[in-house]
């Protein structure tokens, strides 16, 4: 056996693919775990979003003072805005997303074998490919979601109307724009999301197979399988490194997404418009507004969401 053929087989026990999980708990289980990291972390993507919306006049125009000012006037609820119809929408397209992935990433891993790539090479295509996919898949229920979550989050903020719940966004965005009104930044949302996605899982997963080979993990055959305390450490680490590379190459696009989506009917601008008052107000470091909550948002989302998925696929795993 080569070196390769070795070490796939090795960093093979840190890994359970598609095949060799229970569906039915999978999906149930994963709802719930979800659900619960989503609760954890939703304050962070409300004040991210705050801040992109931001206009060049408002006061609070960083994290804490956005924090601030939302604990002044609504206390802890605040920071939950648009929450129910992001748990509401999240559930169908994490499952939509989830089973893109993973049957994408086995049929891509199928296509590149015969190229002997790297492992490192091999999980970074193959896992951007399922990635982007994924996303793909999952843009057609999730956008209208986003639109909704979003002015939910914004208002009152900045300028921005105020609502009566996700229902009173949907029916005052359908009367003005019609179902198009729904999917604002569609475009954008798919170059944002998909090549953010594809990003993030190529890196995952280069990422992880590198820090296992410093590790000197998958350089012998039949080695014992790492101890959980190091499987995790692993996974964390390769979910930091890959909410770090895709947080710096997409804010721009994201950041302009976020204030399409937010604008209402009377004053709806172009991307192009949005780009130039943007870079008008502050420059170009205007299309990397919110970056640093946008960091943190990807790299705890993403760790805490594939640490969440790892230990869900582990439980669900069929016994041999």
């Amino acid at each position: 056996m080569d070196s390769a053929t070795t070490q796939s087989a090795s960093l093979g026990q840190t890994e359970i693919n598609w095949d060799k999980l229970d569906k039915s708990k999978f999906y149930l289980v994963g709802a719930g775990i979800f659900t619960g990291v989503t609760v954890a972390l939703y304050p962070i993507s409300l004040v991210k979003t705050r801040l992109q919306v931001a206009s060049k006049d408002a006061v609070e125009r960083n994290v804490f003072s956005v924090i601030r000012g939302i604990l002044r006037t609504d206390g802890i609820p605040g920071l939950y805005r648009g929450f129910g119809t992001v748990i509401t929408g999240a559930i169908p397209v994490r499952i939509i997303f989830l089973t893109a992935l993973e049957t994408t990433k086995v049929s891509a891993l199928g296509m590149i074998e015969p190229f002997k790539f790297s492992e490192p090479a091999k999980a970074a295509i193959a896992n951007g490919i399922a990635g982007m996919a994924a996303s793909l898949c999952s843009q057609a229920l999730f956008v209208p979601v986003d639109v909704v979550s979003q002015r939910l989050m914004v208002q009152g903020y900045s300028g921005h109307a105020h609502y009566n719940g996700g229902l009173d966004v949907a029916r005052k965005i359908l009367k003005s724009d019609g179902i198009r009104g729904l999917y604002r930044g569609f475009g954008l949302s798919v170059m944002t999301y998909s090549p953010s996605s594809a990003v993030w899982w190529a890196s995952y997963g280069s990422s992880q197979r590198f820090i296992w080979r410093l590790l000197g993990q998958g350089t012998e055959h039949d080695e014992p399988t790492p101890s959980q305390w190091t499987l995790v450490s692993v996974q964390a680490a390769g979910g930091i490194f890959a909410g770090a590379t895709a947080s710096s190459i997409t804010t721009p696009l994201d950041t302009i997404k976020t204030r399409l989506q937010v604008m209402g009917h009377e004053k709806r601008p172009t991307a192009r418009q949005v780009v130039k008052s943007l870079i008008a107000d502050e420059g170009w470091t205007g299309l990397y507004r919110g970056l640093g909550p946008r960091f943190f948002s990807m790299s705890a989302w993403g760790t805490s969401m594939i640490l969440s998925y790892e230990y869900l696929k582990r439980l669900c795993s069929k016994d041999e």
